[in-house]
C-alpha cells in the first residue's frame, strides 16, 4: 500500500472508517446535549456551569488535537503510526464515559461543579486523542483524490446518523432507564467498537524520504503559530475565521436548546427526541446534496446563503411555542448550518498541507472548537442570568433560558460573512 492517488481503499478500511466514525460523532453528539442536561437536572439549573464545562472541554480538545495531532505526525512504531493512539483511545474514552455520571453522588455542589468539569475534560482528552487528532488524520491520510469524496461523505454521513441517534435514542432512554444506564451503555459502546475496529485498523506507510520527522517536536509545535504560517495559509485562516464566527454563533444557544425547550417552552426529552430526529433526518436529506453542490457551483456564494438562511431559523426558532413551527425553525436553523460546513469543511481538508495534515487540524481546533465552545457558551449564560427566569430546582436556586440567546447567537453567525467576502471567488482555482 503506497500512499498515492491511484491506492484504492480496502473493504476492511471502509468498515474501520464507519465504524469509528459513527461511534465518535455519537459520543461526542451525546457530549455536547446530554451532558449539558444532566449538569442542569441533577447538579444545579445555574447556567453558568454549563458554560465553565463546554469552555473547558474545547480548550482541552483543542490543545489535545494540537499536540497529540503533532505528535502522531511524528510517530513511528512498529504497530503504526496513526492506530496506537485510535485503539487505546477509544477504549480509554469509553471508560470515561462510564464513569462520568458518578460525579452526581457528591452532595456539595461546588465540589460537584468542579469535579464535573474535570470529568468531561478527561473524557474530551482521550476523545479528541483518538478521533480528533488520529482519526481524522488517519482518514486524510487513506484518501486520494479519486476517494476523497466518498471518505467525507462516510464522515458526514455519521455526523448526520449520530445527532439523529443522540436526538431520538439519548432522550427517550434517558426518560425510561435515567442518567446512569444510559452513560454506562454508550461507555460500553465506545469501548467494543474501539477494541474491534481500532485492532483491525492499518496505518498508510509513508514514502521512504518522510520517515523520518524533521525538526525536534517543539519547534513544528511552535511553527503553529506563527505569523508566516498564516501568510503562506491566507485563503485557510480566512475560512477558519468564517468557521469560528458561525460556530460561535450556534455555540449561543445550542448548549442550553433542550435545557429551553423543556422548561421554557414545556417539552419532554422523549418529545424533544422525536421532533429533534425528525429534524436531523430532514437536515440531512437537505444538507448532503446541497454539499455536493457546492463542489459543482459558486461555493462561496452558496455557504453565503446557507449561513443566512440558517440565521433566519435561529430567529425564528425565539419567535415559535407550538411543536410544527418550532420544527420548521429547527429545521431552517439545523439543515442550512450543516449543508455550509460539509462545504467548509471539504473546502478546508483540499487546503491541509499533505505532510502536516495532523498539525493542521490542530489550528482548525483553535477555531471551531476552542474560541466558539469558550465565547458563544458564556455569551449564552450571561443572556441567561440577565433575561432568564429564575427557578429553584432540587434545592439550588437558577435561571431558564431565554429565547434572546436565539437571536443574539444568529446576529453572531451573520457576521461570518465579512471573511468570506474576502475570500477566492473561484473555489475550484484557487491557491492558498
Amino acid at each position: 500500500m503506497q500512499n498515492s492517488t491511484t491506492r484504492p481503499i480496502t473493504t476492511r478500511a471502509w468498515f474501520v472508517l464507519a465504524a469509528l466514525a459513527l461511534t465518535g460523532q455519537i459520543a461526542w453528539a451525546v457530549e455536547n446535549t446530554w451532558f449539558n442536561t444532566f449538569v442542569f437536572d441533577t447538579i444545579t439549573p445555574d447556567p453558568r456551569p454549563v458554560a465553565w464545562m463546554v469552555a473547558a472541554s474545547a480548550i482541552t480538545a483543542t490543545l489535545t488535537t494540537l499536540l497529540m495531532g503533532t505528535l502522531s505526525d511524528r510517530t513511528r512504531t512498529r504497530w503504526g503510526r496513526r492506530r496506537p493512539y485510535i485503539l487505546v483511545g477509544y477504549i480509554l474514552w469509553g471508560l470515561s464515559t462510564v464513569i462520568f455520571p458518578m460525579v452526581s453522588y457528591i452532595q456539595v455542589t461546588s465540589l460537584a461543579v468542579v469535579m464535573v468539569v474535570l470529568a468531561d475534560s478527561l473524557m474530551t482528552f482521550f476523545g479528541s486523542t483518538a478521533n480528533d487528532a488520529a482519526f481524522n488524520a488517519w482518514t486524510a491520510d487513506i484518501a486520494t483524490s479519486q476517494t476523497r469524496g466518498r471518505v467525507e461523505g462516510v464522515l458526514n454521513l455519521s455526523v448526520f446518523l449520530a445527532q439523529i441517534v443522540a436526538m431520538v435514542a439519548a432522550g427517550i432512554l434517558i426518560d425510561a432507564f435515567g442518567y446512569f444506564i444510559f452513560f454506562y451503555s454508550l461507555g460500553a459502546i465506545v469501548i467494543v467498537v474501539g477494541l474491534v475496529a481500532g485492532s483491525l485498523l492499518q496505518d498508510v506507510p509513508l514514502p521512504a524520504k518522510a520517515q523520518q520527522p524533521r525538526g525536534s517536536f517543539r519547534a513544528e509545535f511552535i511553527s503553529l503559530f506563527q505569523w508566516q504560517t498564516v501568510l503562506q495559509n491566507r485563503t485557510l485562516f480566512l475560512l477558519l475565521l468564517f468557521i469560528m464566527l458561525s460556530s460561535t454563533g450556534m455555540q449561543v444557544s445550542l448548549p442550553y436548546l433542550i435545557i429551553y425547550l423543556e422548561n421554557y417552552i414545556g417539552i419532554t426529552k422523549s418529545e424533544f427526541s422525536l421532533i429533534g430526529g425528525a429534524v436531523m433526518v430532514g437536515s440531512a436529506v437537505f444538507a448532503v446534496p446541497f454539499g455536493l453542490l457546492a463542489d459543482r457551483w459558486e461555493k462561496r456564494h452558496m455557504i453565503m446563503v446557507a449561513i443566512v438562511t440558517s440565521s433566519v431559523g435561529g430567529f425564528l426558532l425565539s419567535l415559535f411555542t407550538s411543536i410544527p413551527l418550532l420544527a420548521f425553525a429547527g429545521f431552517l436553523w439545523q439543515a442550512f448550518s450543516m449543508a455550509s460546513g460539509i462545504a467548509a469543511v471539504a473546502w478546508l481538508k483540499d487546503l491541509l498541507p499533505a505532510e502536516n495534515r495532523g498539525k493542521f487540524l490542530g489550528i482548525r481546533m483553535i477555531f471551531w472548537i476552542a474560541i466558539p465552545m469558550v465565547l458563544g457558551p458564556s455569551i449564552g449564560s450571561t443572556l441567561i442570568q440577565t433575561f432568564g427566569t429564575p427557578t429553584i430546582l432540587n434545592g439550588e436556586s437558577g435561571f431558564i433560558p431565554a429565547p434572546i440567546i436565539f437571536q443574539v447567537g444568529s446576529a453572531i453567525a451573520l457576521l461570518s460573512l465579512i471573511p468570506l467576502f474576502f475570500t477566492p471567488s473561484n473555489l475550484k482555482s484557487m491557491g492558498k
